[in-house]
């Protein structure tokens, strides 16, 4: 019965990057090309395969989480849900609207809010846990990559 979680949760996440991407998508191609970057950017290709991955074990780690059930799933769907709204609004800052200090400070409470969604699964579910630190990985460089951007385009 609660295996639907396991379809459902990526298919949220991978919808809401998806929009994200949607919406921001005339800065991501026509201003971000022009921006000075870090030269430790990756190629731009690498970003949508990163992401969807990023966003697939988003969605299974929570539904390891609503499938273990117990105490603690109302928190970590809460600190789910709240990740991915932040992650949302950073796309639309950073590339819909070009506010690559504000992008950079949502960043920071993005991976604040990931560090408490991954405490949050694994008070429920350790391999959901560990499924997410690629995700934190991924947004520390991310971090890295925003600051560059911010401080190369003042």
């Amino acid at each position: 019965m609660k295996k639907w979680g396991f379809f459902v949760f990526p298919v949220i996440a991978l919808a809401v990057g998806g929009l994200a991407g949607f919406l921001s998508r005339t800065g991501l191609e026509t201003v971000y090309p022009l921006l000075e970057k870090s030269p430790l950017t990756p190629p731009g290709a690498v970003f949508p395969i990163v992401w969807s991955v990023l966003y697939l074990l988003m969605g299974v780690g929570l539904g390891l989480v609503v499938y273990k059930g117990g105490a603690g799933v109302t928190q970590a769907v809460v600190f789910w849900a709240l990740q991915l709204a932040l992650n949302f609004s950073w796309s639309l800052l950073f590339f819909g609207g070009g506010y690559y200090f504000a992008a950079l400070l949502c960043l920071v409470i993005l991976w604040l809010a990931i560090l408490a969604m991954i405490a949050a699964f694994a008070a429920v579910s350790r391999p959901a846990a560990w499924l997410q630190i690629p995700y934190l990985l991924w947004v520390t460089f991310a971090g890295y990559l925003n600051g560059a951007v911010w401080l190369l385009n003042r």
